[in-house]
């Protein structure tokens, strides 16, 4: 979260607004001492779950989770997400995913008589089922 000054005087006065300014001091105390306390349980939960991992897991962050993170860090090099990134960029400045989701969406224009006003509705897709399946 980013506050700016403004929002930070703003908050500041409404506080001492809502609490008075005789209350306001203990209730940041309070604040700071559960902030403290939220801290220290995270840590701890950090290093049982290190100890527990053992040192392999030394260079371990939870933020590896995340499968975009996950992906790019085990299976891909660093030149192969750099491609990937680059594509990317790329298509987003030609608009090219746009167009190709645009695309998909309608439908090909093939089936348009030229001359025709308006374009032919395409014949609905059928989506093979197996009830084994599921």
């Amino acid at each position: 979260m980013d506050f700016n000054m403004v929002e930070i005087v703003l908050l500041g006065g409404l506080a001492i607004i809502i609490f008075g300014p005789e209350k306001l001091p203990e209730l940041a105390r309070k604040a700071a001492r559960v902030l403290a306390y939220l801290r220290k349980i995270s840590e701890d939960a950090r290093g049982q779950l290190r100890e527990e991992l053992g040192p392999e897991f030394d260079n371990f962050s939870l933020a590896d989770l995340n499968p975009k993170t996950l992906v790019a860090k085990h299976l891909l090099s660093g030149e192969e997400v750099a491609d990937f990134r680059e594509m990317r960029d790329d298509a987003l400045a030609t608009g090219q995913l746009v167009k190709d989701a645009v695309g998909e969406a309608s439908g090909s224009t093939s089936g348009v008589p030229s001359g025709a006003g308006a374009p032919v509705a395409a014949a609905p897709r059928s989506v093979p089922f197996d009830p084994e399946a599921t």
